[in-house]
């Protein structure tokens, strides 16, 4: 029997604060982010924590970087932007290009703007942030929870990173919300005297990017009234290419009756 067989998560990651962890938190201005923030906030002092918003430029929701980021200076954590080198459509064109006979837009198998556009720019920032501070003990927190779908219920708690925990340095990651339901969410969020982003008071279930292949019909349908030239953009590309946004295969202007 292991520690990991005995020990819950939160165990784990007390034992990670005692010994001067970094945590670091992605946020990306939505609801589960901003709960999670405030739950870790419980446990873990401000000094130790790093918020980290991975910004998707025009493909996110107006606000989403300023709200992630007001909610972590009001809590004395230090906050740092991650950005990749290219954009959603501009990644959606280069495969158009250059494969024109595969599907240019990512795909629930092939998820490409998370591992580029996301997880990718976020490591390369952590990893230099810890280096200048000679941090070398990282928890990795992320707002995924288990109510969301099948597969994230799947997803345990607590693990460590074998592909970024090398000789030197710990990485693990933690899921601090794994457990709430939606409704432990908003109350969450709600008992802190906060607010959420404002996409949320026009019905969305999520928040991130505005356009998600995961989307659903009223979250993609508020994206198009509230940015009618972003969405023209993503229609004309769907023209173009011949493929859809959507894991539905249907178009933008199919699933939102918004016409472009």
């Amino acid at each position: 029997m292991t520690l990991f067989d005995v020990a819950t998560p939160l165990d784990l990651a007390m034992q990670e604060r005692d010994a001067g962890a970094l945590f670091v938190l992605n946020h990306s201005g939505g609801k589960d982010s901003q709960a999670m923030l405030i739950e870790v906030l419980r446990h873990v002092p401000a000094a130790q924590i790093l918020v980290v918003h991975a910004t998707l430029g025009e493909s996110e929701w107006p606000g989403a970087l300023e709200h992630a980021q007001a909610q972590a200076e009001a809590a004395g954590c230090a906050f740092i932007v991650a950005e990749a080198g290219k954009t959603f459509l501009g990644m959606v064109e280069r495969r158009y290009q250059t494969r024109p006979e595969v599907p240019s837009w990512p795909s629930s198998s092939t998820r490409q703007c998370t591992s580029d556009l996301k997880r990718g720019p976020i490591t390369r920032e952590v990893r230099r942030y810890a280096t200048a501070r000679g941090i070398t003990r990282i928890v990795n927190c992320m707002g995924m929870r288990a109510q969301e779908s099948s597969a994230r219920a799947k997803k345990p708690a607590w693990a460590p990173h074998a592909e970024h925990g090398t000789a030197g340095r710990s990485w693990y990651d933690w899921l601090p919300i794994h457990d709430m339901s939606t409704a432990d969410v908003l109350r969450t969020v709600a008992d802190a005297d906060q607010q959420l982003h404002p996409a949320y008071a026009l019905g969305n279930d999520r928040l991130s990017c505005v356009f998600c292949l995961f989307g659903s019909a009223g979250d993609l349908r508020n994206g198009a009234q509230q940015n009618p030239e972003l969405y023209a953009r993503y229609v004309e590309m769907e023209r173009r290419t011949g493929y859809t946004l959507h894991m539905s295969r249907k178009s933008l202007e199919e699933i939102t009756g918004v016409p472009a």
